[in-house]
């Protein structure tokens, strides 16, 4: 087994199927198929249960697929060592929170792009929770997440903090007005979010009982869902500042233990640390600011 057999097993359990993974690498089925079949082989254990819609991991294939991400890439940082001059460039995979990236990359991107030219920056969302696991299994270089993150393979520091406030439409004027609607919504992010976490604390110290939280993977839906009285959120004051100007929604504030909060910037603890990331770091640090500006 080599590095592009490791290749062509990710593939195949990325997208679940033969074919497509062939697609993917250029390459026939037959090719991919006989490649995976001398890889489990060679083990003397199959890696992936076969069915008509195409394949999914065994428990074998699961425990296998963090070690072929983390292979890919020390070789491709090998690579990007051996060729790192100094001048950054090359490709930089980083994933954001999404209130961050509507918050906060915009500058950030247009100032790193303008600085430097020949890094080609890839920008990805999700939650808290997906974006370390993305980081740790070395898909992504490194993530704008929420605090507070311990892990082991992990470093990380603070780059924004930020103030969350309670979001509810417009007729709510206090937050004890929400103890008297009947099944009261929470409109979040997917499960990992921390603000969900957060949020759900918020309302159980007000001994308001929730009904099944609606997720939404869009900040603008949440937001328009807020608006038009279906539920409440909690989300940083800079996010939802234009939605208050033009009288959207209402936003109340929560005790500081809660609002506050630090956006990390998370990356493997073992990584090669590139010109290109060096850069990008810079440019995050340089453009962090005070959680009232960002609401201005």
């Amino acid at each position: 087994m080599d590095a592009a057999d490791l290749r062509i097993f990710e593939a195949v359990a990325r997208l679940g199927s033969m074919n497509r993974a062939a697609q993917e690498l250029h390459t026939v089925q037959s090719n991919v198929t006989t490649r995976i079949r001398a890889i489990e082989d060679s083990l003397g254990i199959a890696l992936f249960q076969r069915h008509a819609r195409g394949v999914t991991l065994t428990a074998a294939g699961q425990r296998m697929l963090p070690f072929a991400g983390r292979i890919a890439k020390l070789l491709a940082e090998a690579q990007a060592a051996a060729q790192d001059e100094g001048e950054p460039t090359g490709t930089l995979q980083v994933g954001s929170l999404e209130t961050t990236a509507a918050l906060r990359l915009s500058n950030l991107l247009t100032m790193f792009a303008t600085s430097y030219p020949n890094v080609h920056l890839a920008v990805t969302t999700g939650t808290t929770s997906h974006l370390v696991t993305e980081v740790v299994e070395c898909r992504l270089d490194g993530a704008f997440v929420a605090a507070p993150i311990d892990h082991p393979q992990l470093i990380h520091e603070p780059i924004f903090r930020e103030e969350l406030v309670l979001v509810t439409a417009r007729a709510i004027r206090t937050p004890r007005d929400l103890a008297g609607i009947d099944a009261l919504k929470t409109i979040v992010f997917r499960a990992g979010c921390s603000y969900r976490q957060r949020l759900d604390t918020v309302l159980a110290q007000m001994g308001i009982v929730v009904a099944q939280p609606q997720e939404f993977g869009s900040l603008d839906a949440i937001i328009a869902c807020v608006s038009a009285g279906i539920g409440v959120t909690l989300l940083p004051r800079g996010t939802v500042a234009p939605a208050v100007r033009e009288g959207r929604v209402a936003i109340h504030p929560v005790a500081p233990q809660i609002g506050a909060v630090e956006t990390l910037f998370v990356r493997r603890r073992d990584a090669y640390e590139s010109s290109a990331m060096r850069a990008f770091l810079d440019v995050a640090r340089a453009q962090a600011m005070p959680p009232a500006q960002a609401a201005e």
